[in-house]
């Protein structure tokens, strides 16, 4: 554990050395929720939404958006080019095994994730009056998993390309459909049946339900958690065997 913490802290003050990542999966969530906010349609009560404003609609997927934007924007990018530096081939000569590694760059980017969530919520209840979640621990039932279940995929994505800018467009091409499907474009309550259906199996898609009904005070949906669940599953036990050094 001592490694691993010591090993997280190294990545994180690495990680603010990238002043455009940084900016891009921290900054850049909290400023989207206020251009939304600004909008006067934004904050009128919607009859189609049980009276509920888009804004409010919105504040959960912004926060899932953070999650998409840290997993396949900067996380491969930057883990892939460690390895295209030749700093994991350094690193592979000291007694860090690859889980640790992994569990490091993980472990950093649920707590940054997870403070950019924690702007974007208060920021939204100062700035817009969105509610907070009503039920936090429901929130963190929801929010865990699908930040594990994201940031796996972004890690298998990184354990396979070979450069920087392959698994930057990798990730690129993984994440619109992803941010689609969790209802940054159209919002899950306005997508037809069928979209909002294969919505549910989306990693974000769930996330982002799970989210809505922790903050309406309700527990995720069985279905929304073993979904994401059964991604991180996927995706993060090839993304350990996989792992390459070099």
């Amino acid at each position: 554990m001592s490694a691993l913490s010591r090993l997280t802290a190294t990545e994180t003050k690495l990680f603010f050395r990238e002043p455009v990542l940084a900016f891009f999966t921290l900054a850049f969530p909290p400023l989207l929720l206020v251009i939304f906010g600004v909008i006067p349609a934004m904050r009128e009560p919607s009859e189609d939404a049980a009276g509920l404003r888009p804004i409010d609609l919105y504040a959960p997927i912004i926060v899932a958006l953070g999650l998409a934007l840290f997993a396949f924007t900067c996380l491969p990018q930057l883990f892939a080019t460690y390895r295209e530096k030749g700093v994991l081939r350094r690193m592979r000569t000291t007694p860090v095994a690859p889980g640790v590694m992994l569990g490091a760059q993980l472990l950093m980017a649920v707590v940054l994730s997870a403070a950019t969530a924690l702007v974007v919520l208060l920021l939204g209840r100062v700035a817009f009056g969105v509610s907070l979640p009503r039920h936090l621990p429901a929130y963190l039932a929801g929010y865990l998993p699908a930040a594990l279940a994201v940031f796996t995929i972004g890690l298998l994505i990184a354990s396979l390309a070979s450069t920087g800018k392959s698994a930057g467009a990798i990730g690129t091409l993984v994440f619109f459909p992803v941010a689609f499907f969790a209802g940054l474009w159209v919002p899950r309550d306005s997508m037809p049946d069928v979209l909002r259906a294969i919505s549910d199996f989306t990693p974000l898609g769930a996330g982002v339900q799970s989210l809505q009904d922790a903050t309406a005070g309700h527990w995720p949906q069985p279905l929304h958690l073993a979904v994401v669940l059964g991604w991180a599953v996927a995706a993060g036990i090839p993304a350990a065997r996989y792992f390459r050094w070099e």
